[in-house]
C-alpha cells in the first residue's frame, strides 16, 4: 500500500509541475490571466495531495484500510476537481464544452474533503501515548 500512495503522490506531482510549467509558459499566451490563474488552481490542489500521499505512505500510524480509503478519494477527486478545471480553463481552446461537466468540479472537491475527513477520523482514533 504505502509503495502504491508515494508512486501516486510522484506522478501526481511531476505532473503538477509539468502542467504549472505549461501554465506559466504556454497558457499565458492564449488565455485570459483568470483562466490562467483558474488552471494554477487545479495544479496547486493536485500538489497538495500528491504530498498527503507521500505523507500517507510514511505515515506508520495509520491503517492500510484507511490508507487504502484515502488513496481511492485523493485520486479520483483529483481527476474530477482538478481535471475538470483544466477543462474548464482551457475550455475556449477546445472543441469540446467542459461547463457541461462542471458538476465535476464540486463533486471532485467532496472527495478530497472526504479523503481529509477518513484521515482526521483515523487520527482521533489513535491511542494516546
Amino acid at each position: 500500500m504505502n509503495k502504491k500512495l508515494l508512486v501516486t503522490g510522484a506522478v501526481l506531482g511531476i505532473f503538477s509541475i509539468v502542467l504549472g510549467a505549461f501554465a506559466a509558459h504556454g497558457l499565458e499566451k492564449v488565455l485570459t490571466k483568470e483562466a490562467v490563474d483558474t488552471f494554477e488552481t487545479g495544479v496547486r490542489y493536485q500538489m497538495y495531495h500528491a504530498l498527503l500521499l507521500f505523507f500517507l505512505g510514511n505515515a506508520s500510524v495509520l491503517k492500510n484500510k484507511t490508507k487504502q480509503f484515502i488513496w481511492i478519494f485523493i485520486v479520483s477527486g483529483v481527476i474530477l476537481f482538478s481535471g475538470s478545471i483544466y477543462g474548464l480553463a482551457t475550455n475556449e481552446l477546445t472543441s469540446f464544452d467542459f461547463n457541461k461537466v462542471a458538476l465535476l468540479t464540486p463533486i471532485g472537491g467532496l472527495l478530497l474533503i472526504i479523503s481529509w475527513l477518513f484521515l482526521l477520523v483515523d487520527f482521533i482514533r489513535i491511542k494516546s501515548d
